[in-house]
């Protein structure tokens, strides 16, 4: 999906909901908006980033009803569901424990995890592309968990969306803001921004969940880390 303007219209289908409510957000200055010849515009970049940090923000409760949207948005279009973030994460692409000591190197050992997996094809433009992220904006949480991804989507360099996930031993600085260290890194590789979305939705689902990440710390092998995001992930869906 481009990365262009959106009109109002176009807006309040991309976001699956009513104009009225999409009137009051851009009123109250909670959606990023500018005029241009008496009409709103809004910056797509713009859009999907509010929209992350909304689900950043987000309860559990809260996290189903976004999901719950993007859902019936997907639906709308007639595009496929989302598969499980346990069947997003390939062989191979769980690394316990990640070696790496720096933020830099956490990002050069996860990009080259997600190279192993045959679906990246250009690790160093990720690696730079996530960089890039970081410094915009942390995507380290209060909860010790970074969930790495670019500015935008990378289909080019993309054979398919997935995900890899890496536990460091020991947790390190890796910014937030929260004076916290970080030790759990989902690195999100998708293919449009909309699917971005919905699986950093259901991720923020899983990090929620009462006891996932004490049970995730603890898991010491690909195996029962598999088994505790299918599992954990069954019960979140069945809330949705």
């Amino acid at each position: 999906m481009p990365y262009s303007n959106l009109t109002l219209v176009q807006l309040t289908r991309y976001l699956h909901l009513p104009e009225s409510q999409v009137r009051k957000l851009v009123d109250r200055g909670v959606i990023p908006s500018r005029r241009v010849n008496g009409e709103l515009i809004f910056s797509r970049e713009e859009v999907h980033r509010w929209l992350e940090k909304q689900i950043g923000i987000s309860d559990e409760s809260e996290l189903g009803l976004v999901e719950a949207a993007l859902d019936r948005s997907v639906q709308a279009g007639g595009k496929e569901e989302l598969v499980t973030i346990s069947e997003l994460i390939p062989a191979g692409a769980i690394a316990v424990p990640l070696i790496a000591k720096t933020r830099d190197s956490v990002i050069r050992s996860m990009t080259e995890l997600a190279v192993g997996t045959g679906l990246l094809w250009d690790g160093t433009a990720m690696a730079e592309a996530v960089k890039e992220r970081e410094e915009l904006h942390s995507t380290a949480l209060e909860s010790g968990v970074a969930l790495l991804h670019s500015r935008r989507p990378l289909p080019g360099i993309l054979g398919d969306t997935f995900i890899v996930l890496g536990k460091l031993s020991k947790g390190i600085p890796f910014g937030g803001g929260f004076n916290n260290l970080t030790d759990i890194f989902f690195l999100i590789c998708s293919m449009e921004d909309r699917i971005h979305l919905r699986i950093l939705t259901r991720l923020s689902r899983l990090l929620t969940y009462p006891d996932f990440l004490v049970k995730l710390r603890e898991s010491e092998n690909e195996h029962v880390i598999r088994e505790l995001l299918k599992i954990t992930e069954l019960v979140i869906v069945s809330k949705i």
